[in-house]
């Protein structure tokens, strides 16, 4: 029996109740780290870069309480397998295409496994690909918290995306692909652009100021700082849904079909 192809089939972590409460919890603080430049101000806990260390270290916490959370009721060996199978995928692709024009390789499969297996599979790949990318290119710093939670967050957003089928559910992903590219890179530079400018600059940061003149300065420093590595990023995520798009989303459906997550066991009765 064929499934439609906008049919999510499979999903391969179901979120029980408290785990989907905890995960909008956690997705409220770690936009609350990712602003903390309007939140707190540097030197609020003594030493310039205390802030951004803070919530990056609640950052981690947050998300190994999500993955406990998911872990504990929604994922079962064969969502373990995939899981592991994807995030091995995604560390090696990362390399391929990080510092060459923007180019970035790891959306895609993000956001394709995001929309077949749900928003919890999408939320814990985006953390599991940048943990282990990040070991294998010595990438590992205050940075990588962030960057695990900005990839969740593309993650799980796939999974939450109106039902669509055919060329219009490629189209749709490729669309959000490419936002996602930019929002990632509009997420990132807040947590280090108060530290990044002299602060004469009419762009830079500077404590104590209106939310919305800072927010001018800070989308003006946005633009005129990392507008070309975004679109680098937008293109390439746009490009590689809309080619590999369709046969990458049957191969997970077949994949989801046979694996049959969450499957109940059924023990036969024995004959004597």
């Amino acid at each position: 029996m064929s499934t439609p192809t906008g049919t999510r089939t499979g999903t391969a972590i179901r979120l029980p109740p408290r785990a989907g409460v905890v995960m909008a919890l956690a997705a409220f603080l770690g936009l609350v780290a990712f602003f903390w430049p309007f939140v707190v101000a540097p030197g609020t806990f003594g030493a310039n870069y205390a802030p951004p260390l803070i919530f990056g270290a609640l950052l981690v916490l947050v998300l190994c309480v999500v993955l406990s959370e998911i872990a504990e009721g929604g994922i079962d060996s064969k969502a373990l397998a995939m899981l592991g199978v994807l995030s091995a995928v995604n560390a090696a692709l990362r390399p391929l295409g990080a510092g060459t024009a923007g180019i970035e390789t790891v959306f895609f499969v993000l956001v394709l496994a995001g929309r077949v297996y749900g928003p919890g599979f999408g939320f814990v790949l985006g953390c599991t690909s940048l943990f282990a990318s990040a070991l294998i290119t010595g990438g590992v710093g205050p940075w990588m918290p962030y960057q695990m939670f900005g990839c969740a967050f593309v993650g799980m957003l796939a999974g939450f995306l109106p039902r669509a089928s055919g060329r219009r559910e490629v189209l749709m992903l490729a669309g959000y692909g490419s936002l996602s590219g930019f929002l990632f890179g509009f997420l990132l530079n807040l947590s280090f652009w108060p530290f990044s400018l002299d602060p004469n600059s009419s762009i830079a940061y500077l404590p104590g100021l209106p939310f919305t003149e800072q927010w001018h300065r800070y989308v003006a420093f946005d633009l005129a700082t990392s507008l070309g590595w975004d679109t680098g990023r937008a293109i390439t995520n746009f490009v590689c849904v809309l080619l590999a798009g369709p046969a990458v989303l049957t191969t997970f459906r077949r994949a989801a079909r046979k694996a049959r997550f969450r499957a109940p066991a059924r023990f036969a009765a024995r004959r004597d």
